[in-house]
């Protein structure tokens, strides 16, 4: 995997991967590099989620994130709280045990924080 950020001016930044698709980032607006960097674990596990639903009737699938930081520099993140929602004929124990199994194991983003950062998950299933 290979990659590269790019100063755009003033508080911007571009992402580049290796297929030249972008990612632009503000520092001070947003998205931020960490903004980003919550939404990655979500979107990881998110991945992982589908994947293992994937012989269930479900028409919709989210995670909701929440994070604390430290409060001095550097401000990593301490806690992560992801409430993942899943819209569909699908039981919450089995929701609970694939966002269980992302986290144990398959998710690489959320795999780096810890055991650093708490990671809470909280799953709801709508009918």
């Amino acid at each position: 995997m290979r990659g590269s950020v790019e100063w755009t001016g003033g508080t911007g930044l571009v992402g580049i991967n290796s297929s030249d698709q972008r990612v632009e980032l503000n520092w001070d607006e947003g998205p931020s590099p960490m903004q980003l960097t919550l939404q990655m674990v979500g979107a990881c596990s998110l991945v992982d989620v589908v994947i293992g639903l994937k012989d269930r009737k479900f028409s919709k699938v989210w995670v909701d994130l929440n994070s604390e930081r430290a409060d001095e520099s550097p401000r990593v993140f301490t806690k992560i709280i992801m409430d993942y929602h899943v819209e569909g004929e699908v039981p919450l124990k089995l929701v609970e045990r694939v966002v269980a199994k992302s986290h144990e194991k398959y998710c690489s983003v959320s795999n780096m924080l810890t055991p650093k950062v708490e990671i809470v998950s909280n799953c709801f299933v709508h009918n």
